[in-house]
């Protein structure tokens, strides 16, 4: 994918998101005008459309920032290009671990993808958001590890569990994710740090801020 087809895809699906999230609020605000019809708890503010925003720009930007780091000269000795695998190994399973936690994790665990639950439209948005972004991060995470002997190994039986998380972003934007797939997220992203720390490269969750993932 070329840098400019990205810059295209992400102005699409930011567009896309941000059509979705103005529909909702208008939704919500209009189910208010009938007599004894009670208006729905679910309102956009401007917060939510820029997190909304800056999710939807999330994996096209970091496919962007990979392309852009390939014509760097390679690292020439063995050691440094296994240092180089790690690097990128961590970073990209970081931002994965980090997304799932506070989009995905943590919103499930306090309730908000019930139906009923406030502010859950957004919720199973950004969560949906969420999971396309880590599946492809965890992707690339995996393909960063065949740079090192140790941490191939490592990550070579977790190859089916990234892949069964395929699709599920798209099952959690629905709202029809349950326990199960909650805890795909939460086994392959645990596993994936226990690969990174048996290989000496720790990973350590790191949430893109709104800011960060918008710039």
């Amino acid at each position: 994918m070329s840098v400019f087809t990205t810059v295209r895809f992400r102005r699409t699906l930011t567009a896309v998101v941000l059509s979705t999230a103005l529909l909702a609020g208008a939704t919500s605000c209009g189910s208010g005008g009938g007599g004894d019809r009670a208006p729905r708890e679910e309102t956009v503010s401007s917060a939510s459309v820029a997190e909304l925003a800056a999710l939807a720009a999330a994996e096209p930007a970091a496919v962007a920032a990979d392309e852009a780091a390939a014509p760097t000269p390679s690292p020439s000795t063995t050691a440094e290009k296994q240092k180089f695998a790690k690097t990128r190994f961590v970073a990209n399973a970081g931002l994965a671990a980090g997304a799932t936690y506070q989009w995905i994790i943590k919103p499930y665990r306090a309730g908000k993808f019930k139906k009923g639950a406030k502010g859950r439209t957004f919720a199973l948005i950004k969560a949906g958001l969420a999971g396309a972004f880590a599946y492809n991060r965890l992707k690339a995470a995996a393909d960063n590890a065949k740079g090192d002997p140790l941490l191939s190994k490592a990550m070579g039986p977790l190859t089916a569990g990234i892949e069964s998380l395929k699709g599920l972003g798209s099952k959690l934007r629905k709202g029809d994710a349950g326990d199960a797939d909650i805890d795909a997220f939460n086994n392959v992203i645990n596993g994936v740090k226990e690969a990174g720390k048996n290989a000496g490269a720790p990973v350590t969750d790191q949430v893109p801020s709104v800011s960060q993932l918008g710039g």
